[in-house]
């Protein structure tokens, strides 16, 4: 299976180059910008009709932070449905083989959409089954091509303990995630195998952070997944 993952395009969706022969394409959020629902749904809705001409076998879906008309069901299950796209929201899908599950929570941090308190999320993932073998995030878990700066304006590592805690357990083949770009200094694009796990993680966001109009500094991350 050969997986192209990108994430948190922000409308430059139609930057990105998909190769002749991939078999899935994973979105781990972000497709939009604009916090009133009613404006996000038209960019949502531009991405979805994009997404679902490109002559890719299966397609995935997971929202993010900033896809709040998603969230207040402004775009429903039935929109991604009608373009042959699979959403995930805290659910999985298994294909040829292969059992994927998505969520696009992250801990909170403003007033957007898909959050929990760091104190509560866990319960979130202790939903993802022990026998998952791709894990779909928004955000990244803690320590992992998750360097930022916070309104302080000092470094740190911003993803999810919880979540890296219950990666660590179900050890999947996959992980993938979005939601913490690159800044001028700092590299969160990428892939990385983190201890003795089996899992590779994927971190494809496509802007730079506070540099979103300048387009998208890379094509997405390609794996590939073989079912023994």
């Amino acid at each position: 299976m050969k997986i192209l993952h990108f994430s948190d395009t922000h409308t430059f969706h139609y930057n990105l180059t998909i190769p002749e022969d991939i078999d899935m394409m994973i979105f781990s959020g972000d497709c939009s910008n604009p916090q009133n629902p009613l404006f996000n749904s038209s960019e949502v809705k531009t991405f979805l009709e994009w997404y679902g001409k490109i002559n890719v076998k299966y397609k995935i879906f997971v929202a993010g932070n900033h896809d709040t008309s998603i969230e207040k069901g402004i775009i429903s299950k039935f929109d991604f449905a009608m373009n042959g796209i699979i959403y995930l929201e805290n659910d999985f899908t298994e294909i040829e083989g292969f059992k994927i599950w998505g969520s696009p929570y992250t801990p909170r941090f403003g007033s957007w959409s898909f959050m929990r308190d760091r104190g509560k999320i866990a319960t979130i993932w202790e939903n993802i089954p022990l026998d998952t073998d791709i894990v779909i995030i928004h955000g990244p878990p803690k320590g992992i091509l998750d360097l930022s700066y916070n309104r302080e304006g000092v470094l740190e590592f911003c993803g999810c303990k919880s979540l890296l805690n219950r990666i660590k357990l179900v050890n999947p083949m996959l992980m993938c995630f979005g939601h913490i770009h690159n800044c001028d200094d700092i590299v969160n694009y990428g892939t990385r195998k983190y201890g003795n796990l089996r899992t590779i993680f994927s971190n494809a966001s496509m802007v730079t952070d506070k540099k979103f109009d300048s387009g998208p500094y890379n094509q997405g991350n390609i794996i590939e997944l073989w079912k023994k």
